[in-house]
């Protein structure tokens, strides 16, 4: 008898299921390069359809009849929980509906422990004898994994099934669309080459870029460390994507890495980064994919025919991430990892074996932090991954009493207080020595000022209120700005772009900006007013002051407190009020560089649970 997997194609042809187990089990063992991983992958994508030997099942594919009339997941998941690979039965189990709980695995194969499955033998026969294998081919000892390394591994193995499934069932289907999948490797020496003819062209003289060419040099002299736990802990201004870039594709060629993941907290910063990475490693190189750009969305068929083959292949490649760089959102990186949704985590497999940045790391919610970490934890182990940890406040992730954090993180650059000192380029000021003010004190003193300002809220209401308030002052300023997430995207991008070329122009402008100005966002103002906030905010918020260093005298932040200012929530004003008792103890404080550190790991001890939803 001949046994198919999928009903005809277009062409008429129906789809081997021998030739469907064999590609699936080959594609999903490619995923991944150590040799007894290889062989579980393999086993579980022989193992998925087993269930579609059933005659009913064919009969289904022949005659027709009610989708998922006749179930098939099972089948596998049984076999390989009776024969002791629950791993595997996890994987098989959930590659059409999602990862099942334990609760739900032991209901769905129960009746595999009990003998009460009809026609088992005949079933497992033809499998073994349409495949040409033997039992043992696919009958594995257990792994030794356990607790939450094991669970991770099954989202690993989860990942790399369903994935291969789709593939292949795709390429059966609609072989138009398989034709734009894959196709490109991280090029790691025509990346390089790239990036050195950038760095080649940047100015070398100044203190800046003497320092920024100093850094760089630190960090390549860590790039043969194993997989591991990093940090650079930099200064803003002083071009950590670029080094963070020259570190990770040297480092992925000492440890045969596959991918590099470039993780950042907010949808206005992955714009900037990803034109810069596209602008210096070409576009056919960078994946960019978050919800504002080659998100997985439905598209009007008519649309498919304006698409260039490179954007097909990049939007095919948001559904896997299988592509050389990938510039992506924290929310899109976690949501993957923690779902259990086939769509979502057919991305994982292709985190494994790369190297991920995570910029501006500081942004990760601290109420969810050891779950986080345990979960990065996990892929560092399990999956050979690598993680660099990116931003000028860096926050204690180490492990200490009472927090189950990274056992070891090695800073590519071992003084940096050194570099922070001699990046020293503003002033700090108390306004009323932090005393609430009113909107109209508040505009005094930045009308005082004389000279563009950039001026950062805590809530979206208070910089709308202030924007209109400053409007109201005709000819104290060229141009007002209004930032906030109350604009669409694409407006603030504009918005962005305007405030740059205004400030490279010289024109006197203000700005009314949320947070979302505070990571990433390379403006350079003279002049910032900061409502009091978490440190790293205002530390933040004081890198967008003299960010070059040009000024003939150091930048000037002001700190204030609103009147009956409003907070995001509780966490945030929390560490506001602590922060606001600390710099009120002594202003100096503020140009410490370990200051933050010490204070993230004070702060998480007393005001927050770190895994507050347990």
């Amino acid at each position: 008898m001949e046994y198919f997997a999928h009903s005809e194609n277009e062409q008429g042809e129906k789809h081997s299921l021998s030739g469907h187990l064999q590609a699936t089990a080959r594609i999903a063992a490619s995923f991944v390069s150590d040799a007894n991983i290889k062989v579980i992958f393999k086993v579980a994508g022989f193992l998925h359809d087993l269930g579609k030997y059933q005659s009913e099942f064919q009969r289904y594919l022949k005659e027709g009849g009610q989708r998922g009339s006749v179930p098939h997941s099972f089948w596998g998941a049984g076999y390989a929980r009776l024969n002791k690979m629950i791993e595997i039965a996890f994987a098989i189990d959930g590659h059409h509906k999602g990862i099942p709980n334990r609760a739900v695995l032991k209901a769905d194969t129960e009746v595999f422990k009990r003998n009460e499955v009809s026609n088992y033998d005949s079933v497992i026969q033809s499998f073994l004898h349409d495949n040409k294998i033997i039992a043992d081919d696919v009958i594995l000892g257990s792994l030794t994994y356990q607790g939450l390394t094991q669970e991770l591994f099954i989202r690993y193995l989860f990942s790399a099934l369903t994935d291969a499934d789709w593939l292949d069932t795709e390429g059966h289907f609609d072989f138009d669309k398989a034709k734009y999948r894959g196709g490109k490797f991280l090029n790691i020496a025509e990346l390089q080459r790239r990036l050195e003819v950038e760095l080649a062209n940047k100015p070398k003289n100044g203190d800046i870029n003497r320092l920024r060419n100093e850094a760089r040099n630190l960090a390549l002299q860590k790039t043969n460390l194993p997989c591991g736990f990093y940090s650079l802990n930099l200064p803003t201004g002083l071009g950590k994507t670029l080094i963070s870039m020259a570190w990770a594709l040297e480092h992925a060629k000492r440890n045969n890495l596959r991918h590099i993941l470039i993780v950042l907290p907010y949808i206005n910063i992955i714009d900037q980064t990803a034109s810069e990475l596209k602008r210096i490693f070409g576009e056919d190189c960078i994946l960019e994919h978050h919800s504002g750009y080659n998100d997985n969305t439905e598209t009007l068929i008519e649309d498919e025919y304006m698409l260039s083959p490179l954007d097909k292949m990049k939007r095919l490649a948001c559904e896997n991430w299988n592509y050389p760089v990938i510039v992506t959102t924290t929310v899109q990186f976690f949501e993957s990892l923690f779902s259990n949704k086939p769509s979502k985590c057919r991305k994982i497999h292709n985190i494994a074996e790369s190297v991920v940045i995570f910029d501006e790391v500081q942004s990760l919610p601290k109420e969810i932090l050891l779950p986080t970490l345990n979960m990065l934890k996990n892929i560092n182990l399990t999956m050979r991954t690598s993680f660099l940890f990116c931003t000028a406040t860096q926050p204690a992730f180490e492990k200490r009493n009472d927090f189950d954090g990274i056992e070891n993180i090695c800073p590519l650059i071992e003084s940096p207080i050194e570099i922070f000192e001699k990046t020293q380029r503003v002033n700090y000021f108390l306004m009323h020595e932090l005393k609430p003010i009113d909107y109209d004190d508040l505009l005094n003193g930045v009308i005082g000022e004389q000279q563009s300002t950039l001026v950062i809220f805590n809530t979206k209401k208070a910089t709308l209120e202030f924007h209109e308030l400053a409007k109201k002052k005709q000819g104290q300023w060229d141009e007002h700005y209004h930032l906030s997430t109350l604009l669409c995207p694409m407006d603030r991008k504009r918005i962005i772009e305007s405030i740059r070329r205004d400030l490279k122009e010289k024109h006197k402008i203000l700005v009314s900006s949320t947070q979302l100005i505070e990571a990433g966002v390379d403006f350079d103002f003279p002049c910032v007013f900061r409502a009091i906030a978490p440190l790293e905010a205002i530390i933040q918020s004081a890198g967008r002051c003299n960010r070059e260093g040009s000024l003939a005298n150091r930048g000037r932040v002001y700190l204030f407190q609103l009147e009956d200012s409003g907070m995001p929530d509780k966490t945030y004003r929390a560490c506001a009020e602590h922060v606001k008792s600390l710099i009120q103890e002594d202003l100096e404080k503020l140009y410490q560089h370990n200051l933050f550190q010490e204070s993230y790991a004070h702060v998480v001890n007393l005001f927050i649970d770190p895994d507050n939803n347990n």
